[in-house]
C-alpha cells in the first residue's frame, strides 16, 4: 500500500463518525458547566436569573438584571473569574496532553507524565521563593515554562539515549525527569520553609485566589498555544502514520514536531503557574474523545479544548462542593477520577500492543 492509500485508510477509520454533531455537543457542554460553575455555591443563584444578568451587559441589549448588587460581585467578581480560569487550564492541559500523544505516538504521554508539570511546578516555585512579591505575577509564568520546556527537552532526550521513542522508553524517561526535578522542588521548598504552605497549596491545585487578574495574565498564552496546536492538527495525522512516510509526504517532521511540543509546553507551563500541579486532565480528556469521536486531530483537538474547559469547571465544582464549607484541592479530584483511568487505557494499550 502506498504511503497516501495508508494515510487515506487510517483517516477513515478514525473519522468514521461526523464531525460536526460532537463539536456542537461539546460547546453544549461547556456552556451548560458554564453555567453551572457559575450558579453553584454556598449563596444559591438561579441560573436563569445569571443568564438574564449576562444578557444585561451585553451591548445594544435592552434588559435589567434581576440580581442585587451582592449578588452581581459574587457572580461577576468571584464566581465567574474563577470559572473562567479553570476553563482556559482544563482546555491547555487537554490539549497539550493531545499534542504529546500525537507527537510521540505514545497514548500514555501527558504533561504530567513527561514531566513538563514537574518541571513548570520547579520554576514557579522558584520564583514563588526567590523572586520580589511584586514581580511574580510576571516571572512565575516565564519560570514555569523554563522549567516545563527543559523537562520535556530532558525526557525526550533521555528516552531517546535509552532506546528510541517506545512507549516505555518515554513513559520511563519521563518519570525519571520528574522525580529528579521534584527532588528538587523538595530541597528547595525545606530551605524555604517560611514558603512552604503557600507552595504546597500551589502544588495540590486550587482555584480558590482566582481573579481577573489571572484570566488576564494566562489569557495570552492559552490563545497562543491553542491557535498554534489547532493550525498544525492536519500535521499531526500526517504524523500519526510514520516519520518516514510524513517525511515522503513533503513534511518536515522535525520542525513540526518541535513547534507542537513548544506549543503545548507553552500551555501548560502557564496552565501549571496560576492553578499549580493538576494531573490526569492530558489523558482523561483525550482518550475519552477519542472512544467517542474518533482519533483525527482534525477533530480531537478541538474537541479537547472545548471537553477539557468543562471537564475542569465541573471537577472545581465537585472540589468546593463534596465537603461543603470546606475545599478540597482540585488536584485531587482530578487523581481521583484520572487514577483508575489511567489505568484501564494502560491495560487496552497493552491489549492492543498484543
Amino acid at each position: 500500500m502506498s504511503v497516501d492509500a495508508t494515510a487515506l485508510a487510517r483517516r477513515q477509520v478514525t473519522t468514521r463518525r461526523p464531525s460536526v454533531p460532537w463539536l456542537v455537543g461539546a460547546l453544549g457542554l461547556l456552556a451548560g458547566a458554564l453555567v453551572i460553575g457559575v450558579a453553584v455555591g454556598p449563596i444559591e443563584i438561579g441560573a436563569l436569573r445569571i443568564v438574564q444578568a449576562a444578557a444585561a451587559r451585553l451591548p445594544f441589549v435592552d434588559a435589567s438584571s434581576p440580581l442585587t448588587a451582592a449578588e452581581e460581585a459574587i457572580v461577576f467578581e468571584l464566581r465567574l473569574p474563577r470559572v473562567v480560569l479553570g476553563a482556559l487550564v482544563g482546555a491547555m492541559l487537554a490539549s497539550a496532553g493531545a499534542a504529546f500523544q500525537g507527537s510521540f505516538r505514545n497514548p500514555l504521554a501527558d504533561p504530567y507524565l513527561l514531566g513538563a508539570a514537574a518541571g513548570a511546578g520547579l520554576g514557579a516555585t522558584l520564583a514563588v521563593v526567590y523572586a520580589p512579591a511584586g514581580a511574580r505575577s510576571v516571572l512565575v509564568p516565564i519560570a514555569a515554562f523554563a522549567g516545563a520546556a527543559g523537562a520535556v527537552v530532558a525526557a525526550y532526550a533521555l528516552g531517546r539515549s535509552a532506546g528510541g521513542r517506545s512507549a516505555a522508553s518515554l513513559l520511563l524517561a519521563g518519570v525519571v525527569v520528574a522525580s529528579f526535578l521534584t527532588a528538587v522542588q523538595t530541597f528547595v521548598q525545606q530551605q524555604n520553609v517560611d514558603t512552604v504552605q503557600e507552595v504546597y497549596s500551589w502544588l495540590l491545585g486550587r482555584l480558590a485566589t482566582a481573579g481577573w487578574r489571572d484570566v488576564l495574565m494566562v489569557l495570552p498564552y492559552a490563545v497562543v498555544s491553542a491557535g498554534v496546536l489547532l493550525v498544525h492538527r492536519r500535521l499531526l495525522d500526517v504524523l500519526s502514520v510514520g516519520d518516514e512516510e510524513a517525511s515522503a509526504l513533503g513534511i518536515d517532521v522535525r520542525r513540526v514536531r518541535l513547534v507542537v511540543i513548544a506549543a503545548a509546553t507553552l500551555g501548560t507551563a502557564a496552565a501549571v503557574a496560576v492553578s499549580g500541579l493538576i494531573g490526569f486532565v492530558g489523558i482523561i480528556v483525550p482518550h475519552t474523545i477519542r472512544l467517542l469521536a474518533g482519533g483525527s486531530y482534525r477533530v480531537l483537538l478541538p474537541l479537547s479544548l472545548l471537553g477539557g474547559a468543562a471537564f475542569l469547571v465541573l471537577a472545581d465544582v465537585l472540589a468546593r462542593t463534596l465537603l461543603a464549607p470546606a475545599e478540597l484541592p482540585i488536584g485531587v479530584v482530578t487523581a481521583f477520577c484520572g487514577a483508575p483511568f489511567f489505568a484501564l487505557v494502560l491495560r487496552r494499550s497493552r491489549v492492543v500492543a498484543t
